[in-house]
């Protein structure tokens, strides 16, 4: 059996505003960044590309070709309890005003047990805070902010290191 982590402990970074670019981007288009962290996460939602259905009827073989089209990483929902002092809830919340890219990083808890300075995996893109709405419920609740992180870009990936 391989190595399995949880999703406790993972973190989720809002950064600098980010301007789109026509090529994929790469772990370096992240260096310069300054991430703040959101706080009081409750769910981080799923993520990653999926390619559009393409399709053509071919007469000549009685079937449907399907082809890849363009691709969309999707949307990130994130639920957090709210916190008004969060340096992180606050520039959600300030991101949501704006038409802007965003930088995120998402920080899991899978470095190698070894010496040295291990560093966790992450994965980094850029996106658009679509939404950011409050979730009061039940009297016996949280009060909640939930907010969608509509991706504009692939999800760089950079794996967990030993240095």
């Amino acid at each position: 059996m391989g190595n399995q982590y949880t999703t406790a402990g993972t973190k989720v970074f809002i950064g600098t505003t980010q301007s789109p670019k026509n090529a994929d981007f790469v772990a370096a288009d992240f260096t310069s960044v300054t991430w703040t962290e959101i706080t009081g996460l409750e769910s981080i939602g799923s993520f990653g590309d999926t390619s559009a259905e393409v399709t053509f009827d071919d007469i000549g073989k009685g079937r449907t070709v399907k082809l890849k089209g363009t691709r969309n990483a999707g949307n990130m929902d994130l639920v957090m309890s709210i916190d008004y002092a969060d340096p992180g809830q606050i520039a959600v919340l300030a991101a949501e005003k704006t038409p802007f890219d965003y930088a995120f990083k998402v920080e899991f808890t899978d470095k190698p047990p070894t010496g040295g300075s291990p560093k966790n995996s992450t994965r980094m893109f850029i996106g658009k805070v679509m939404s950011a709405g409050e979730a009061l419920d039940t009297a016996n609740s949280v009060m909640k902010m939930t907010c969608s992180i509509g991706i504009n870009s692939n999800i760089v990936k950079v794996a967990a290191s030993a240095t």
